[in-house]
């Protein structure tokens, strides 16, 4: 068979066999992928009507922009925490949070263990020993500094002791 048309566009010598057959595998990818398409089409609409589940576009555009503010609201709210916590370390690494105390007799005739030594100590190991001395005349107090675990005035065995407890203490 000789197609004028074919012979103006140079095909002349081509058997319309082979046309016919390239159209049909042709025709037949495509409908291959008109398939794969409205496959993919249903699965979407499905994913869709479950994410829509009884709610209008607009009622789910209002949910969308409440989560939004919700999580804008969280985020400023955790920022705000970690300053705070930041600040609660600070403060607290200055705090007295050490002690140790010693119960003594500081005379032999008054019994009761009634004096004592106190150390308090902050995380740098600053701080002070409160002593108070019980006697038959009355009760005396007096402090002591305490810098990084030290003091420049003789501790007594009592506050020595009571220090070496603060210093030992652990913070929980």
């Amino acid at each position: 068979m000789n197609s004028e048309l074919l012979n103006r566009i140079g095909l002349g010598n081509l058997d319309i066999a082979y046309v016919l057959i390239g159209i049909i595998v042709l025709f037949l990818v495509l409908l291959i992928i008109l398939i794969i398409a409205l496959v993919q089409l249903s699965k979407m609409k499905k994913r869709i009507n479950c994410f829509m589940k009884g709610a209008k576009a607009a009622s789910l555009e209002s949910d969308i922009v409440a989560i939004k503010n919700d999580n804008d609201y969280l985020k400023r709210s955790a920022e705000q925490n970690r300053k705070d916590i930041r600040k609660i370390y600070h403060n607290l690494a200055i705090t007295y949070q050490k002690a140790g105390i010693v119960k003594y007799d500081a005379f032999k005739e008054m019994g009761g263990k009634l004096s004592f030594s106190l150390a308090l100590l902050n995380d740098k190991d600053d701080g002070f020993i409160l002593n108070s001395v019980h006697s038959s005349d009355g009760c005396y107090s007096y402090t002591k500094e305490i810098t990084a675990g030290t003091c420049a005035i003789d501790l007594g065995e009592e506050e020595k002791e009571a220090l070496e407890k603060a210093m030992n203490s652990k913070r929980k």
